[in-house]
């Protein structure tokens, strides 16, 4: 494994173990999955690069347009959230409550 592929795939776990360990506020646990979503698309930026053929070359694109809906979606229950129950702890949340 090359020093890059490390540091990509050190920095997806990184944001994995951060998203299921520190699941305290609903913004930490968004910041989580983008920090993985970044690592996915350098990672797979450099392997098309990599790669020279031009069949993958809008992979990269459409993860970054699902990664900016997930980030918007995100942001959006975060608010919504925040405005009905005055915080965005996770754990003041319950789903049987609703």
């Amino acid at each position: 494994m090359t020093p890059v592929h490390f540091a990509f795939s050190s920095a997806f776990m990184l944001g994995l173990t951060g998203l299921a360990f520190h699941r305290t506020h609903l913004l930490s646990a968004l910041l989580c999955l983008e920090g993985m979503m970044l690592a996915l698309f350098i990672a797979l930026s450099l392997w098309t690069l990599q790669l020279g053929s031009t069949n993958f070359s809008a992979a990269p694109m459409l993860l970054l347009a699902f990664s900016a809906c997930e980030a918007s979606a995100g942001l959006a229950l975060l608010v919504a959230t925040a405005r009905t129950h005055g915080t965005d702890r996770l754990q003041s949340l319950n789903l049987l409550q609703c």
